[in-house]
């Protein structure tokens, strides 16, 4: 069994409204030297597999066809073996 953890963001040429207001936001609280946020969604599960390579090809399939839209957003993930 293997421990997944999906990271999916925009692509840097989309607009990310929600960004947009937490960073307005951060500059009206006066703190300096923040900047580029981006928001995004992280994914927790676990997943039966063979191996990790077979585990790794599931999460890709999973992710490219569920979890992120390949239009708009990117996505990486990590992949531990759990006992």
């Amino acid at each position: 069994m293997f421990k997944v953890r999906v990271y999916v963001n925009y692509k840097a040429s989309i607009l990310d409204p929600q960004a947009a207001v937490i960073e307005g936001a951060i500059k009206r609280l006066d703190e300096e030297g923040v900047s580029d946020i981006r928001v995004g969604k992280v994914f927790d599960f676990f997943i039966q597999a063979q191996s990790k390579e077979e585990a790794k090809e599931k999460v890709d399939y999973i992710s490219d066809n569920l979890l992120a839209n390949p239009n708009m957003e990117t996505y990486d993930f990590t992949v531990t073996e759990v006992n």
